[in-house]
């Protein structure tokens, strides 16, 4: 049985196809029309996922949307009378797209999926599922687990904007939920908005940002309580009610009132390139701080409410590696998994697997070793067709050994690499197969691939990856990191001593000092977002960190998303190329081949 599930036209669409319960392909829209974030129906994503399996779109025996439009438009319409009369306007304009797409959806998916091919919809199911109930199914069922509380936090589904669920065997059973306008999503977008960053978009930039100040910060503190004051009511078990007349996203396209929230913190709003403040950062801080506190309340509860041992994370907050990692420091679970495309993306997979376990009333299989590699996968004739382009002296092929000693004396002469590897990785992390490498023990690394490569903004930290068996050697960790979601602090023997006044300076004098003898991994507060690898998980990558450690007596390297800034993670062959020709990056891995500048 083939099973299609689908997100889109929210953000971040995306096409996951199942044969039976094992995954054929999942692919996001964004890698194959180059526009960051797609929100549109992934016909390319469904086409390269009938190729791969070899089938035509009539052999699909049911496609699963990842929403129930007609709960979404209720919400919608009882939004816009409890707020009359204002977003009258905003009201009149969404109405015609409403009625034209979202209501007729089911019309829209059908003729979209027949300009793919002729399809028999006697014979095709079409199936849609709660938000959330995708996003549960994406984390419940790839995870080891039988039984595990299951806890979901993004913007907002149809109503739901946070679930505490408990999952067992083939079943999930929503146990409670907050539902909107009170969001702790919408609340992060918010301030990632008055911050000038994109929203759906950038709110992990903000989770980067706020290390750059102390919780114990005057004006941290002094943000921290006005937020808790006025913008939020919280409560014992971690339930929240935010304070709407802060807010205006219920009735318009935009998040906030900014005169209102410009009187309230006493700044401006920022715009996109304005430099970043000190006032700015502490924002970050105290929004992080809350967040967290609410998390944890939230997870305190589904483990008073399941009993259970475990619990599987999903929603776009589940992708906050700050917050997940002070769940796994609180002791409140003796285990922690979140599915590594744990946003919209992934709950086309969660689609298509509730449908196989919940809809048909299939048993689970045993899910213990997920593999996150489930993409676009470069073909030799692809590869051979660049190749022809270009001069002879511009690429070399090699065996695995000569390529693997070749790329780790370059990256010991400070060399930045592009890495890309087999089948592209499912998520919005790059974990090793359309990456970015480099040393991470340069003072000098993180600015220059920060600005002369990545071309994105001098605070964000980088990220290492590290053989597993070596990683407790560098950080304190409590578990294996295979999907880069938590952060861990290096341990106290890699660090090096800051300054008195550290904390008072401004955040680019702050950059600059290297924390650690790994500065270009080392974040403001020693943390670093860890992924670990195994030979099992990804072989080729393990064999080069493998030949780096024997070369330099160092088990990791920068691991960074194959792109610049505002654009998808490169897939093909000629994106990766076109990348690495636009950018300083010194040279470029293709599977064995390598490309010179």
């Amino acid at each position: 049985m083939y099973i299609l599930g689908i997100s889109a036209y929210y953000h971040d669409s995306a096409a996951v196809l199942l044969k039976d319960d094992s995954i054929v392909i999942a692919v996001q829209e964004e890698r194959f029309t180059r526009i960051k974030n797609d929100a549109a129906f992934p016909v390319n994503a469904i086409q390269y996922a009938l190729k791969t399996a070899g089938i035509t779109v009539n052999e699909i025996d049911v496609v699963t949307f990842y929403d129930k439009p007609l709960l979404k438009f209720e919400r919608i319409l009882e939004t816009y009378l409890a707020n009359v009369p204002r977003g009258f306007i905003y009201f009149l304009s969404s109405l015609p797209i409403w009625i034209r797409e979202k209501l007729f959806l089911k019309t829209l998916i059908k003729n979209e999926l027949k300009k793919i091919g002729e399809i028999n919809f006697k014979k095709t199911k079409l199936l849609f599922t709660e938000h959330h109930l995708a996003h549960a199914a994406s984390t419940f069922y790839t995870s080891p687990y039988h039984e595990s509380a299951i806890v979901i936090i993004d913007g907002v589904g149809e109503w739901a904007t946070t679930s505490i669920c408990y999952g067992i065997n083939n079943k999930i059973e929503v146990i409670k939920e907050i539902r909107f306008p009170h969001s702790l999503g919408l609340l992060y977008s918010s301030f990632t908005y008055f911050l000038g960053f994109k929203v759906n978009s950038a709110e992990y930039k903000v989770m980067g940002l706020a290390p750059y100040l102390s919780a114990k910060n005057e004006l941290v503190l002094k943000f921290y309580h006005i937020i808790k004051d006025k913008l939020i009511v919280l409560y014992d078990d971690g339930s929240y009610a935010l304070q709407m007349s802060y807010f205006s996203y219920p009735y318009s396209l935009k998040m906030i009132k900014d005169k209102m929230w410009e009187e309230l913190f006493g700044i401006k709003k920022r715009n996109e390139e304005d430099d970043l403040s000190n006032e700015h950062v502490a924002l970050a801080t105290a929004l992080q701080l809350i967040t967290e506190e609410i998390f944890i309340r939230i997870c305190e509860d589904a483990k008073n409410l399941s009993g259970s041992k475990n619990i599987c994370l999903s929603g776009g907050v589940a992708l906050n590696c700050v917050a997940n990692s002070k769940l796994m420091e609180s002791n409140l679970f003796e285990n922690i998994y979140i599915q590594p495309a744990a946003g919209d993306a992934g709950a086309a997979l969660g689609a298509a697997l509730a449908t196989y376990y919940i809809y048909f009333n299939k048993q689970r299989k045993d899910w213990s070793a997920f593999n996150p590699y489930l993409g676009y996968s470069i073909e030799e004739e692809e590869l051979n067709t660049l190749c022809k382009k270009l001069p002879i002296d511009k690429y070399s092929k090699h065996d695995d050994k000569e390529l693997i000693d070749l790329v780790v004396k370059a990256l010991a002469e400070k060399k930045v690499i592009g890495w890309v590897q087999a089948k592209m990785e499912w998520g919005p992390r790059a974990l090793g197969n359309r990456s970015i490498l480099a040393d991470p023990r340069p003072t000098d690394m993180q600015s220059r691939i920060n600005l002369q490569i990545k071309k994105r903004e001098g605070f964000r930290p980088f990220a290492p990856v590290i053989l597993e068996q070596e990683a407790s050697k560098y950080f304190e960790m409590k578990q294996v990191s295979p999907y880069m979601l938590f952060t861990f602090p290096f341990k106290a023997k890699w660090r090096n001593e800051l300054p008195l006044n550290f904390e008072e300076n401004e955040i680019m004098d702050k950059l600059i000092y290297p924390k650690s003898q790994f500065p270009a991994v080392t974040h403001i507060d020693f943390s670093a977002r860890v992924q670990t690898v195994n030979q099992e998980q990804n072989k080729k990558l393990f064999l080069l960190l493998q030949a780096f450690m024997q070369e330099t007596g160092v088990a990791m390297l920068i691991n960074t998303s194959f792109n610049v800034r505002s654009e998808p993670i490169v897939m093909t062959a000629q994106q990766a190329f076109d990348c690495f020709m636009k950018t300083e990056m010194d040279l470029l891995v293709i599977e064995n081949t390598l490309f010179y500048k």
